[in-house]
């Protein structure tokens, strides 16, 4: 039987919050009546107990759930090839490891996919006017300004993990970026293969990076990322990666 969704879940160190965000999306797609769906989870080498809680939660769920285990933690990106790899899906959901029971919103990313309207989905989050945590913003800006420079439309959240994307973008993309810069390297190869992106709204929610040390290590490691993400694309113009 094709696949007609495969949702690819990265994760590393997410004991007690894995299981809840599979329960979420797999109950979601059948109430949702997507049909012939799968859920991928990448455990990226993670040292507690990650993927047990995943596998225990698939078998709770009606919807397929598979578990990956890499065997040393690769990043985000690597994770997120592996598991690309692995989908046979004619949509591609691509979920953060945290969202809990937000991720049964994620479902409103795959009407626009699903129906040919868009190539890629992107979620917004609902803002939360005086919360703190989450960093200046400084990366968001260097992330605005690099889609201005490449001439893609502007985006209210293009460090946004949340995303949905047909299979034929995938294979016109064919590359993810490592370390911090998987979303711009995203957004930017999107917009120079002249795919169709927009920008969905959802109460998804998860952990905010705090305005502590290690938050502020965090921005800066990001920051530096994305900036590479720009300046690959500034320095090789043309279209990206090869078919898969």
């Amino acid at each position: 039987m094709s696949v007609r969704v495969s949702v690819i879940i990265p994760a590393y160190r997410e004991a007690g919050r894995i299981g809840e965000t599979v329960r979420a999306i797999a109950g979601a797609l059948a109430a949702a009546g997507v049909g012939a769906c799968e859920v991928l989870v990448v455990d990226d080498g993670s040292p507690d107990g990650t993927a047990a809680e995943a596998e225990a939660a698939g078998a709770e769920c009606a919807t397929p759930v598979r578990v990956l285990r890499l065997a040393r933690n690769s990043g985000k990106g690597a994770a997120l090839m592996a598991g690309l790899e692995e989908a046979r899906g004619e949509a591609l959901l691509l979920l953060d490891a945290d969202l809990r029971a937000s991720a049964a919103e994620a479902v409103r990313l795959l009407e626009p996919v699903l129906s040919g309207e868009a190539d890629m989905a992107v979620a917004t989050f609902p803002r939360s006017p005086g919360k703190k945590g989450g960093g200046f913003g400084l990366v968001l800006r260097l992330a605005r300004w690099g889609l201005q420079r490449a001439g893609a439309p502007p985006m209210q959240a293009p460090l946004s993990g949340q995303r949905a994307m047909s299979r034929t973008a995938w294979r016109r993309i064919g590359r993810l970026d490592g370390g911090f810069s998987t979303e711009m390297g995203l957004n930017l190869d999107a917009c120079r293969a002249g795919l169709r992106v927009v920008e969905v709204p959802t109460q998804m929610a998860h952990r905010v990076t705090g305005r502590d040390w290690a938050g502020f290590r965090h921005r800066g490691r990001q920051f530096r990322d994305v900036a590479l993400a720009i300046l690959r694309r500034w320095r090789t113009p043309g279209q990206p990666g090869a078919s898969r």
